[in-house]
């Protein structure tokens, strides 16, 4: 009886959880091997060159964690860097001042480690990694390119890149170090740390995958086996970056058996209402937008989400999308003219998924620029065309393995004492010849979204100037779990960033924007509209796990 009163209650807890969290659509399912091993290795902290050059000495930049106004109590302390020390989850999420992390940290811009270089933190601001797999939504067939300035032409480049150089402490030139060094950790790893007792034992037993003792959820299929003892240090290096981007890859937000998605208010509010939730076949996720926009416009009596239909765990805001929500939401999907107000967000933050995965050039470059050196500066910044910037890679572009001492000019953090240093993203890597791989993607990418706008010529040439002050087109979803915003982590909140492209587009509009973007010019927008803009891009928070 007492087995009996227990399951009921149990179940009742159940189906509570699921009326409360809206996550009754979701089902659970068992991660497949090359996740769970490609999880144990984006945790693995001998791989750095701290460790590599001391492996009995921690890293004294994992000592805190850094946040945009303090500094936090580390979980890494004692270790060397790896990949979750810039894309944290769960380590603070019952931190008051943190919170939980959509695989993003609390920094304007990541510490790296220590070296000779006197680098302090990396470049950009750590973006969320959750849903970074997805293609550009220009075309259908484009692919995936990746990093804030397209660098990557694959999730696997990414992770070869990241584990052999500087965010794990490498500089240009040991590359190969950082092989034979990954290499050795994982050929004689015994298997008694803390992440194999968790994750299936030794490395040379999980990667052979033929152990008849490996529990089910350990067994790698056999694209994804090695036998780490007769592979080369590439073979091995190329199978972690494999296994971890398996896992990167496998980083979404929640979805239905149909696609949809269902974590958040905005969600919610769509399913109550019965508006499509996705595109339809062959549909642009652009034209799904629009279409979206103009249902919306016909709902006579919209069925809005109450703080009583569910409730957020890792947010303090109420899981509801009320009157507030959807008039932000019109402003996010309108766009504007001189005549009738509109936020034009759509046009690089495309619905679903809330990111065209493209590139585009907000402005933020510019007034940071020029907020270190006066207005106009960086309108009068002397930027090199293709022939002399290709011809001069030193002087312009950033370092590579075939140019290992350069000014990496363009790819610098601005600074006052340094005028004609400052970060051109995509302009860096759009027909640099050292880094031939995500060429023809890139190539493809620039061209769909230029001639969507103005039918722009798709020579390199012409092309390369709309690559100036470009970068990757974040995804909105969660926000909430990944604060502080853009490239540089310029803002804190919300509402800054919003006040941010209404100052951008009205420079767009007065034609002192640099490489401005036609979109910022369809932005129509005062100080009133910035709380429903904001409420809506809350309802698109959800309790990421």
């Amino acid at each position: 009886m007492k087995n009996i009163i227990l399951s009921a209650i149990v179940l009742a807890s159940v189906i509570l959880f699921f009326k409360n969290n809206s996550l009754a659509e979701v089902s659970e399912e068992i991660e497949p091997a090359e996740v769970t091993i490609g999880e144990r290795l984006f945790l693995e902290t001998r791989f750095a060159q701290a460790y590599y050059a001391n492996s009995k000495k921690a890293d004294p930049v994992l000592d805190k964690i850094i946040t945009f106004k303090a500094s936090l109590k580390s979980p890494f302390t004692g270790k060397t860097m790896s990949c979750r020390a810039c894309h944290m989850v769960d380590e603070h999420k019952d931190t008051p001042s943190a919170g939980m992390r959509s695989y993003a940290d609390y920094a304007r811009r990541p510490p790296v480690p220590n070296r000779a270089d006197a680098a302090k933190t990396s470049g950009r601001n750590s973006m969320s990694m959750v849903n970074i797999s997805l293609p550009f939504q220009g075309h259908k067939d484009q692919g995936a390119v990746f990093h804030y300035d397209g660098e990557f032409n694959s999730m696997e480049d990414l992770v070869r890149a990241t584990y052999t150089r500087r965010n794990f402490g490498w500089l240009v030139g040991e590359e190969d170090h950082a092989i034979e060094h990954i290499a050795k950790i994982i050929r004689k790893d015994n298997g008694e740390g803390e992440l194999a007792q968790e994750f299936g034992g030794r490395y040379s037993t999980l990667l052979k995958g033929t152990d008849k003792n490996l529990a089910e959820k350990f067994k790698l299929p056999a694209k994804y086996r090695i036998d780490v003892l007769k592979a080369t240090d590439k073979e091995i290096f190329n199978t972690v970056a494999k296994l971890v981007a398996a896992y990167v890859t496998n980083l979404t937000f929640q979805v239905d058996k149909e696609g949809n998605y269902v974590g958040s208010p905005y969600d919610a509010f769509l399913k109550k209402n019965h508006l499509p939730r996705k595109p339809g076949k062959n549909e642009s996720v652009k034209a799904y937008s629009s279409r979206l926009l103009k249902e919306i416009n016909n709902l006579k009596q919209p069925l809005f989400i109450t703080k009583d239909e569910g409730k957020f765990s890792s947010h303090k805001q109420e899981f509801v999308f009320e009157r507030k929500e959807l008039q932000g939401m019109k402003l996010f999907f309108k766009k504007g003219t001189a005549k009738s107000t509109g936020g034009n967000c759509v046009s690089c933050h495309a619905a679903p998924h809330f990111s065209d995965f493209g590139f585009h050039n907000t402005g933020l470059a510019q007034q940071n620029y020029d907020e270190l050196h006066g207005q106009g500066a960086f309108k009068k910044l002397v930027i090199p065309g293709l022939m002399k910037r290709n011809k001069n890679h030193n002087e312009f572009l950033p370092a590579t393995s075939k140019h290992k001492i350069t000014t990496s000019r363009f790819r610098s953090i601005a600074a006052k004492d340094k005028p004609g240093y400052t970060d051109l993203g995509l302009w860096n890597i759009f027909a640099n010849p050292d880094m031939p791989a995500p060429q023809k993607k890139l190539k493809n990418i620039m061209c769909l979204q230029n001639k969507a706008v103005d039918n722009t010529s798709c020579s390199t040439t012409v092309l390369l100037e709309k690559t100036i002050a470009a970068f990757k087109t974040p995804v909105l979803r969660d926000l909430g779990h990944s604060n502080p915003y853009m490239h540089t982590g310029k803002f804190i909140n919300l509402q800054q960033v919003v006040q941010f492209y209404i100052t951008s587009s009205a420079q767009a509009k007065n034609n002192n924007l640099r490489n401005s973007e036609s979109a910022l010019r369809e932005i129509n927008l005062s100080a009133k509209d910035v709380q429903p803009l904001v409420a809506f891009l809350k309802s698109l928070n959800e309790d990421y796990d």
